[in-house]
């Protein structure tokens, strides 16, 4: 026990206080909960209470959440620029106003017009104050411990799936718009002070990725030879290509579970609202411990294996909630969805950063959205649209399943590109 005790003092510990990189982990965790809870991982309890009221389609409400997703994609490298020019903080305080706005209007919403423009604010705002702003900070602050820095920041996307069945109390108590309205508020009294927290690059503050003064051997430049591709160098490798690929593979799976488990439960499976908000809650349990387990793993074995097989554990978990006719199903697909994407999503991000380097990795990132945008977008729409054709979301699912499956094949056939020939950065001037 002390030896690990001794393990996590030098990571959290290097120079005998907490690293501020760590402060950065904890409030971007508290960032990506607020997007989890209120929107992500409840659309599909929306969505319930969408279609009773207004009686849209599968289509037409998952639509929405698909649109605001191509939103983003496209959003995706000018966010990346603006970010890399002008740092991640004050990108997310625009952001955050945006999402907590966006949420006052989507109280308000009586026609599909004014549900689709109030979903696009939500979405500019979750994008330019979420996930892809925080990580350009913490790649920039992290590579040594980077794998088990993206896991932990996301934790907190995860908690908010654990709270899922607290939003769906409120909507059934006080309905729908009443719960958007004070989400809105919610996202703007804790949104706003978390994000300040936020800062750019550690060698601004006189520190160095990790905390650490000097490189383990003071006589090897080794822990400064990262590679630092341009985001042009970068879209010239298969490297960035099969990535993105395998990425949007991955997310066909996840959008559409978000968007549609709920309704499928309900509706195929013949659950309770609160029933269903448990098996979400469920499987948000498991993608927590895969999200340990991830970064661990990732900081120790190859990322490009573990990511192929974590797909080959969403399309199994995915047929199993399919066609599932008992309960072992349900709670396997839980095991088996929430460990992989767990396992998988910080992979997603530290992977392009081993590649790549953080030095344009905003600008990366976000061309990189551009192809992972269309699974984002596309598992709703596949799922809703076939559900609606078909009257259940068997064909629909299945479909998803089968292209997980080959989603695993563009992640092993993402190797590491060849780096680009660079001056290493004086490490002196780094330590002053």
């Amino acid at each position: 026990m002390g030896v690990v005790v001794q393990k996590l003092n030098a990571v959290i510990r290097p120079q005998g206080h907490v690293f501020y990189g760590w402060w950065i982990v904890a409030s971007s965790a508290g960032v990506q909960l607020l997007a989890s809870v209120l929107w992500m991982q409840s659309y599909g309890a929306y969505m319930v209470f969408l279609q009773e009221d207004f009686g849209w389609s599968k289509t037409l409400v998952a639509g929405a959440f698909a649109f605001t997703r191509i939103e983003s994609g496209i959003l995706g490298p000018l966010q990346g620029w603006l970010v890399d020019r002008f740092g991640p903080r004050s990108i997310l305080t625009i952001g955050t106003v945006l999402f907590g706005i966006g949420f006052m209007l989507f109280s308000r919403v009586d026609s599909i017009l004014s549900f689709y423009l109030s979903f696009a604010l939500i979405a500019l705002g979750s994008s330019l104050g979420g996930f892809a702003t925080l990580m350009v900070s913490i790649v920039s602050w992290f590579r040594r411990n980077r794998a088990k820095a993206v896991s932990l920041s996301q934790i907190g996307f995860s908690a908010g799936g654990l709270a899922v069945p607290i939003v769906i109390f409120f909507l059934e108590a006080y309905g729908w718009r009443q719960t958007a309205f004070m989400s809105g508020l919610v996202v703007l009294l804790l949104g706003l002070p978390l994000v300040q927290l936020v800062r750019h690059k550690p060698e601004d503050y006189g520190e160095i990725p990790d905390g650490m003064t000097l490189p383990p051997d003071p006589d090897s430049t080794s822990y400064f030879a990262s590679v630092d591709f341009s985001a042009r160098e970068a879209l010239r490798t298969r490297a960035f290509w099969m990535l993105s690929v395998g990425h949007a593979l991955s997310l066909l799976t996840v959008s559409a579970v978000m968007v549609h488990l709920v309704p499928h439960l309900i509706e195929g499976l013949d659950y309770s609202l609160a029933a269903a908000g448990g098996v979400v809650a469920l499987l948000t349990a498991f993608q927590m411990t895969g999200q340990l387990a991830g970064g661990y793993l990732g900081d120790k074995m190859d990322k490009r294996l573990i990511s192929a097989m974590c797909m080959v554990a969403h399309a199994s978990g995915l047929l199993l909630v399919t066609f599932a006719t008992s309960a072992w199903m349900v709670l396997a697909f839980a095991v088996l969805h929430g460990l992989a994407w767990g396992i998988r999503g910080p992979l997603m991000v530290a992977l392009r950063a081993d590649y790549f380097g953080a030095r344009s990795f905003g600008t990366i990132m976000g061309f990189s959205s551009l192809i992972v945008m269309f699974g984002m977008a596309g598992g709703p729409i596949i799922a809703g649209y076939m559900a609606d054709v078909s009257g259940d979301y068997e064909s629909g699912l299945a479909l998803l399943a089968g292209l997980s499956l080959c989603g695993s094949l563009a992640f092993l056939a993402a190797k590491p590109p060849k780096s680009p020939l660079r001056p290493l950065p004086d490490i002196n001037a780094l330590t002053q």
